[in-house]
């Protein structure tokens, strides 16, 4: 068990410093020297900094593909509502970090996907695997009559996505969650709107 604590211990750190400075800025040395473990021990665990780059987006994808199964595949809530809840948790999220990291596979994908073929296809399969959660909601919303089918779930699954990550990075560039609030409001007025 104490093997795979440090293990954890690593990544949870490096997450927390990916979300701060970046992967680029981020050396091996301030992960270890963050989380006291010395150095033969991360190198136990990972051949390399990419490695250890790819175990963090993986925890970190897990952890937060639970909270979106939480949020968006709860069956006693409205579809529609799920979706607000979704956004709401992320505002609070938003606010929680002082509007300092936003989403990490967000700054992750900005930061690396022009620089790694293999951290971008990595990001990517989180961000097709999420909006799957999406569109199992909207589905339902179809389904229930909430929400017009004139636009395929997948399509709006994918401009949510889109759009909702630039709000947050709206959101810490302005270090406000109002275009988050903005892009909600749009998207519910104007895009999730019932059958004519």
């Amino acid at each position: 068990m104490k093997n795979t604590a440090t293990r954890d211990k690593l990544i949870e750190t490096g997450a927390e410093l990916f979300g701060q400075h970046g992967y680029n800025a981020t050396g091996i040395n301030a992960v270890l020297k963050t989380c006291g473990v010395p150095k033969g021990s991360f190198y136990h665990y990972f051949s390399s900094k990419e490695e250890f780059g790819l175990a963090v987006i993986d925890q970190f994808a897990a952890a937060y593909d639970a909270q979106l199964a939480e949020l968006l595949e709860d069956s006693t809530t409205p579809p529609l509502e799920r979706l607000r809840r979704y956004f709401a948790a992320g505002r609070e999220h938003m606010c929680n970090c002082d509007h300092a990291t936003g989403c990490l596979i967000g700054n992750l994908g900005q930061e690396l996907s022009g620089q790694s073929d293999t951290f971008r296809d990595a990001l990517d399969r989180v961000f097709q695997h999420w909006e799957q959660h999406l569109v199992g909601c909207l589905q339902g919303a179809q389904g229930a009559g909430e929400l017009s089918a004139a636009v395929p779930a997948d399509a709006l699954a994918s401009f949510i996505l889109s759009g909702w990550e630039g709000a947050i990075l709206r959101a810490k560039t302005l270090k406000s969650v109002v275009p988050m609030e903005q892009f909600e409001a749009i998207l519910f007025q104007q895009v999730l709107v019932p059958p004519a």
